[in-house]
């Protein structure tokens, strides 16, 4: 039986076959035959300002996932474009506004996702000149 929070998180990543990276040292703790996935420390940055930080982040095809408490909603606004995905469902999309700039789509999440994408149900990934720093 997990005793910590850590040995529950590690335990639950290896059920579901998810890598590991605790300071800096990757660990896979089982195979998976679905997408990698990685928890890492990690920041978006958009015209010099963090939008999202967070450590508990899920990188899925080169794409940082935030999770929903990590991203700093007063910098997002909705978007009406929806895209889809054949593994992952159906994106949303938000624009970011930071100092009167306005970045059209420039983040997306998932708020239905498909069976195999449910680990990032609502949350949210950049591009468009986003920086994400791991």
């Amino acid at each position: 039986m997990p005793r910590t929070v850590r040995d529950r998180v590690t335990l639950l990543c290896c059920a579901a076959g998810v890598m590991v990276r605790e300071r800096g040292a990757a660990q896979n703790l089982a195979p998976t035959d679905g997408p990698s996935h990685l928890l890492v420390m990690a920041k978006a940055i958009w015209e010099n300002t963090v939008i999202a930080e967070s450590d508990k982040t899920i990188e899925i095809e080169g794409n940082q996932y935030f999770p929903a408490d990590g991203v700093k909603k007063e910098y997002f606004a909705p978007s009406a474009r929806h895209t889809e995905c054949p593994w992952k469902g159906t994106a949303s999309y938000y624009d970011v506004k930071v100092n009167g700039k306005t970045n059209a789509d420039a983040a997306w999440f998932y708020p239905e996702p498909k069976e195999k994408a449910k680990q990032i149900q609502n949350y949210v990934a950049f591009w468009k000149g986003v920086r994400v720093e791991k």
